[in-house]
């Protein structure tokens, strides 16, 4: 029982990893094509403290069917913890944006300012 339980672990795991290689070389090509919109979706408190460079600052709960972004660029979302760039990943996408959830602030490997 307990080989079966290391067996499946492992398969999990090499699985994640593939995922996550994939988004970090599809991050790679967004970034090196520099074709994106950097979103910061924290509050506007949050923004002026700190936020990456030349980002631009919408509340998550504030992406609607009028959010005006090109949609011939790929928008690149963080938050404080990830877990708002996540719900502004699903807003974007399912108003038809080409998303990378960058997730948490401290992790966004981008100049900030």
């Amino acid at each position: 029982m307990k080989k079966i339980i290391v067996i499946v672990t492992l398969l999990l795991l090499i699985t994640g990893c593939k995922k996550e290689t994939k988004e970090e070389n599809r991050l790679e090509k967004v970034l090196k094509e520099k074709n994106y919109i950097v979103l910061d979706v924290r509050t506007k408190e949050e923004y002026e403290t700190s936020h990456v460079k030349d980002s631009l600052n919408i509340p998550y709960d504030e992406i609607d069917e009028n959010t005006n972004l090109d949609k011939n660029k790929t928008i690149l979302v963080y938050c404080r913890s990830g877990k708002r760039s996540h719900i502004a990943y699903e807003t974007l996408t399912n108003l038809g944006y080409k998303v990378i959830d960058l997730g948490a602030y401290d992790s966004v490997p981008l100049e900030k300012e």
